[in-house]
């Protein structure tokens, strides 16, 4: 069969040839249709709903995150500030490029905050640190989502710098990953960043190594209503 297909035709006329086979063998259905048959064939038996309450929910994605080597605190929206400024100054941090449509009241005096405004990969690691709010946080995965929404701003902004500020509020503190995905299916087309933890990875001999793909330390403010 080798030979027929690949010694006799050209290769745009073998892949064809091996497509019309396949194609023939699953019954001749059209890609569109069969496609759509094994989507709806699909047994969906896994756990779409919190079944926590709504502090485990949060315990559980405290106890996630720090697992990660992230550091997390609660605190209420009258104390975002305060708190803001008590974590950049433990960090010794100071300038920090902010995306556009960060809420203003968040930001406390004494630092150097600058809106992003299209700064080259250079110019972003000239900062010291990045602060974002967010779309929503996953319990079980300890994962944030972030997109390409004010507050948020483009990837290359939670990416690049070294440290990352990040406030979740506990009202977008979903339990399960299919819960996240029906809140982001409105604005799915928009640029999405799922992070667990500060950047690490690890080479063949297990070597763990921080801020390959993202920023090295991770701050999270969970925030509360008061």
């Amino acid at each position: 069969m080798a030979g027929e297909i690949w010694g006799v035709v050209d290769s745009s006329s073998a892949r064809a040839e091996i497509l019309r086979r396949i194609r023939a063998a699953n019954g001749g259905a059209a890609d569109g249709e069969r496609a759509s048959r094994q989507w709806n064939a699909i047994e969906r038996n896994y756990r779409r709903a919190a079944t926590r309450s709504r502090e485990e929910i949060l315990d559980l994605l405290e106890d996630r995150l720090r697992d990660y080597d992230a550091n997390v605190v609660r605190v209420t929206a009258p104390d975002i500030a305060l708190t803001v400024g008590k974590m950049l100054s433990e960090r010794g941090k100071r300038k920090i490029v902010i995306p556009p449509g960060m809420e203003q009241t968040w930001l406390p005096e004494g630092f150097d905050f600058v809106v992003d405004e299209g700064a080259s990969s250079a110019e972003m690691d000239g900062f010291e640190g990045v602060m974002t709010a967010s779309t929503c946080a996953i319990a079980l995965t300890g994962s944030v989502v972030l997109q390409g929404v004010a507050g948020q701003g483009r990837r290359a902004v939670s990416l690049i710098p070294d440290y990352h500020l990040c406030l979740v509020r506990v009202e977008d503190v979903v339990e399960t990953v299919p819960e996240a995905l029906d809140r982001l299916a409105a604005t799915s087309t928009l640029p999405t960043t799922f992070f667990a933890g500060p950047s690490a990875t690890a080479d063949i001999e297990m070597t763990r190594i921080k801020g390959v793909h993202g920023p090295r330390f991770l701050d999270i403010i969970l925030v509360e209503r008061p």
